[in-house]
């Protein structure tokens, strides 16, 4: 299952979500987007969970959750066109 993870603070790390995500189940993959030319963080990322009971159980614990001073916002991905 492939996770969205919005309202990230420009200072989490990859390892800090996989740690949040990792208390509901596996953590296949973790992506923060990068500004392609300052290599900044753009604020949110995508979490991969191989069980889908787990990554729904990953989207009703952590969705509104604070992390480092932000709301996260985490709901399923929708697939690119």
């Amino acid at each position: 299952m492939e996770i969205y993870v919005g309202n990230l603070s420009y200072d989490a790390t990859e390892e800090d979500i996989k740690k949040a995500f990792q208390e509901f189940g596996e953590v296949e993959a973790v992506k923060i987007i990068t500004d392609r030319y300052s290599g900044r963080s753009k604020g949110f990322g995508f979490v991969t969970m191989p069980n889908d009971s787990e990554g729904k159980a990953a989207i009703d614990g952590l969705n509104g959750k604070n992390m480092q001073g932000r709301d996260l916002k985490v709901n399923e991905a929708r697939q690119r066109m």
